[in-house]
């Protein structure tokens, strides 16, 4: 028997009707669920959308709701920016639990077809009975985060909860099959690509339209005003005068303390050293015990630069003799500028650590092979000719940071591991929820690196020494030397022997960065892997660093790469080093080129002589005839200003929602800690940060 108090009487002509019509209408109306949905728009300015919006909801036992119109029909609401759309939903079936929100936008006739930011939809189960005239009663909320662009063209998208987990959590089949059937999309949409042989494999996408609105960022405007090197694009000739080259510096760095501390101390062997340890590019200077077999030098030669009563065999052993080897730049063809035969060297330089504990340069030889026409440069040669091969190593030193330190360990590792995790990482999954706001960025970045930058008539072709031609063989040769080791912090350090310098911040930050990010990825892997079983058997997680070995580290076994993950330990440090080289190491190569490049003869991008043959043949007026030309010097340095400034959404909040059970509050209490110690360390007098977590 049916109370009438569960029964929506809806009155029907009994003319076109029969009493058990009604009867049977009544029992169907009785068994209906009920919801409250409310639908959140983002609310930036651009959030909303004229178009029209379906939406289902899809029950744990398989079963859906009729699409309803939010915005359309007898729902009078207008997605606007922040706007909460409220609609209520009925079922003929028993749904169970609401898993999935299926959303599906179409272009309203007569009006702009608008993409629209959806911030999450929230559904509340209600009840069918009154509880002392309250009315009808919800039963508790779920939520479907989204956070992403809808556009009429993605056709259906059907949203989740929350609530993170592995595959192996999963209980629900309807769960199940979205999580497969949303890889199997996106593997369709996301594919790989060679970009050049013996080079880590990019995206095979070639424009911003095919990456989407949900891939892609807006970037800050220059702070500077790029007026000042604008102007100078007809004059293809050397600057005149060392003069002149300071009046361009001065308009363009005068608000810029770092590049003014760089102008006043470029020529000077201690700031040599330090840059080697605290430039831009503190990733090539090592510890030796051993002297190159190719330098041709002893230790008599080197005795005037070494402290009293001591000799090079002894420095050796007490490690202090650091090296910097320029191999990888030997026999690679240079650029044409300006319709001017460009040079390079491979410069090997032997720098000594002294009582002061100042790095400073003892011997620089420019080419590998040892030879009359290769004199071995002594800080005791005429003052021109010592800074010429100073200069010479900083140009060297030039291409290795842009093409490795800065474009394959930050930009090209970020891609890989940005598409790994789209393609086996589902966005419900743990670590893809971790990863995906420090490796976002790198697709749009790298697209149109590739499509300008590295194109024809780029900077690359139109001011850089290796140029377009060299550009794969010195990518492909820095893919080939890297080392997984070397992306580790504490490894890379220990192995390098500058960990204990006392003058070596990015050492000291980079340990600091490091350790924080560790501590708050183990904590999260903690959270979700009870143990390395979990790891072992999670089949998305070993296909996630298959993809990454075989595209990033093309499957090079002396890499070094974890093929597979069989403990928790071995998952955090990968974890840990693909964020930190994503965020922090990128900061420490990217964001200080302006500081160290604008006084170019500091880091010129190319010469314009062959290296030196002979000494005291030279004056130091002379050097600026050797230096990048005038066009060229400007064109590289609008480049950097614009690639130096950071994005204006990089880091996007996160769609996931962690369920109380589950919150990871003192990892996150931890890391804010973590954070604070250190957010910043001393350089030149001045706070550098790598990350900032607050």
């Amino acid at each position: 028997m049916i109370s009438n108090s569960n029964i929506e009487h809806r009155r029907m002509p009994l003319s076109s009707v029969h009493a058990n019509t009604w009867f049977c209408v009544c029992v169907m109306v009785s068994a209906m669920e009920e919801f409250q949905v409310i639908v959140h728009t983002l609310p930036a300015p651009t959030s909303g959308t004229y178009s029209i919006l379906r939406l289902t909801l899809i029950g744990s036992e398989g079963g859906e709701t009729p699409p309803i119109s939010v915005n359309a029909g007898a729902n009078q609401h207008h997605l606007l920016p922040g706007s909460a759309c409220v609609v209520r939903v009925w079922s003929e079936v028993a749904l169970g639990r609401v898993v999935l929100v299926r959303l599906r936008l179409e272009a309203r006739t007569g009006f702009p077809d608008l993409d629209w930011h959806c911030r999450g939809v929230e559904v509340r189960r209600l009840c069918d009975r009154q509880e002392e005239g309250t009315g009808l009663q919800h039963q508790g909320v779920e939520h479907f985060p989204c956070s992403r662009w809808l556009r009429s063209v993605d056709g259906d998208v059907e949203l989740r909860n929350g609530d993170m987990c592995l595959l192996n959590s999963e209980t629900v089949q309807t769960l199940k099959d979205h999580r497969l059937k949303d890889l199997h999309t996106k593997q369709q949409h996301i594919r790989w690509r060679t970009f050049a042989e013996g080079v880590p494999h990019c995206v095979d996408m070639t424009s911003l339209k095919e990456l989407g609105p949900n891939l892609s960022y807006t970037r800050q405007s220059p702070g500077i005003n790029l007026q000042y090197l604008r102007g100078f694009d007809e004059r293809a000739e050397s600057w005149s005068s060392f003069t002149e080259l300071e009046t361009m510096f001065s308009h363009n760095g005068s608000q810029n303390t770092v590049a003014k501390y760089v102008q006043a101390h470029w020529a000077e062997d201690w700031f040599f050293g330090y840059q080697c340890l605290n430039g831009c590019n503190p990733l090539m200077v090592r510890q030796t015990r051993l002297l190159p077999p190719n330098l041709s030098i002893n230790s008599d030669i080197l005795c005037p630069f070494l402290p009293d009563g001591s000799s090079l065999e002894q420095e050796l052993e007490r490690g202090s003799i650091f090296l910097l080897d320029y191999e990888m730049l030997e026999g690679v063809p240079a650029n044409v500028i300006n319709g001017k035969q460009q040079f390079l060297a491979a410069p090997l330089v032997l720098l000594h650590l002294n009582q002061e504990e100042e790095l400073k340069p003892i011997a620089i030889q420019l080419q590998q092979a040892p030879g009359p026409q290769n004199p071995v440069f002594l800080p005791s040669d005429p003052g021109p000719d010592w800074l010429l091969a100073k200069t010479w190593v900083r140009c060297s030193d030039f291409q290795c940071h842009q093409l490795s330190s800065h474009f394959l360990r930050t930009h090209l590792l970020g891609e890989v591991c940005c598409t790994a995790t789209l393609r086996q990482l589902p966005e419900v999954h743990p670590l893809h929820q971790l990863l995906m706001p420090h490796i976002k960025t790198t697709l749009q970045i790298n697209i149109q690196a590739r499509a300008s930058l590295l194109a024809a008539n780029g900077v690359f072709d139109k001011a850089i020494g290796c140029g377009l031609e060299a550009l794969p063989v010195l990518l492909s040769r820095a893919t080939e030397r890297l080392r997984y080791r070397s992306l580790c912090v504490p490894d890379d350090l220990a192995d390098r022997g500058i960990h204990t310098l006392k003058h070596c911040y990015y050492a000291h930050d980079a340990l600091r960065v490091w350790t924080a990010l560790h501590r708050f990825v183990s904590g999260w892997v903690d959270v979700y892997y009870l143990g390395n079983q979990d790891v072992e058997q999670d089949s998305e997680l070993q296909s996630w660093i298959t993809e990454i070995y075989t595209h990033g580290f093309l499957q090079l076994p002396h890499s070094g790469c974890p093929q597979s993950f069989q403990t928790k330990p071995e998952l955090s440090q990968f974890v840990t080093m693909v964020i930190y080289c994503c965020s922090a190491l990128h900061a420490a190569v990217n964001f200080s080129q302006v500081d160290f490049d604008l006084w170019m003869p500091n880091c010129p991008a190319s010469m314009t002589h062959p290296p030196p043959q002979t000494k005291g043949m030279l004056t130091e007026d002379e050097i600026l005839s050797i230096l990048p030309d005038v066009n060229s010097t400007c064109n590289l340095l609008i480049t950097l200003f614009l690639l130096s400034q950071p994005a204006a959404d990089y880091i996007l909040s996160s769609s996931v929602r962690l369920d109380g059970e589950r919150c990871c509050t003192d990892i996150f209490r931890s890391l804010r800690q973590c954070s604070i110690e250190s957010k910043s360390g001393f350089w030149l007098g001045h706070s550098r940060t790598f990350i900032d977590f607050s």
